[in-house]
């Protein structure tokens, strides 16, 4: 039996909701990538899906940043930097928000990408990683000024 219209809109009004929540989540920790990370620097943001367990939703990302110019670096290598967060979502700790964003190789940027499909393909997630370059990330974040 089809659903009346307005069991249809209360479940659209729902859905918009929780994409609307996800959005908000995923803007918050991409400026919290950026306190640690200079916009100016970041070359590629690799966005995994978040994961719920239990009351808490923990996600991940990998960011490409540009090095400091150094005159003795012939090949451009990234620093690549892990970033994760923990908001709890239920329980008697709900709102809590958790960022650890940590320097962990460098790298050509071909090598990151290469990376990160690996990384991919070993958890077997339905859903690939989001690839976003700076104007995406700067958009995300709300940083108008570097959206060109």
């Amino acid at each position: 039996m089809p659903a009346s219209p307005a069991a249809r809109s209360a479940l659209t009004g729902a859905r918009l909701a929780a994409e609307s929540r996800e959005e908000a989540v995923r803007a918050r920790f991409v400026r919290e990538v950026l306190a640690h990370v200079p916009m100016e620097r970041v070359a590629a943001l690799h966005l995994f899906a978040p994961m719920r367990q239990g009351g808490v939703e923990s996600g991940v990302a990998v960011v490409a940043a540009t090095p400091d110019p150094s005159p003795d670096d012939v090949r451009p290598r990234h620093t690549v930097y892990t970033a994760r967060y923990r908001l709890t979502v239920r329980g008697p700790d709900r709102g809590r928000w958790q960022v650890d964003v940590r320097p962990e190789a460098d790298a050509p940027l071909v090598t990151v990408d290469a990376v990160v499909r690996g990384v991919e393909r070993r958890a077997g997630d339905a859903t690939p990683p989001e690839r976003l370059d700076p104007g995406a990330v700067a958009r995300l974040a709300g940083l108008t000024e570097h959206a060109a």
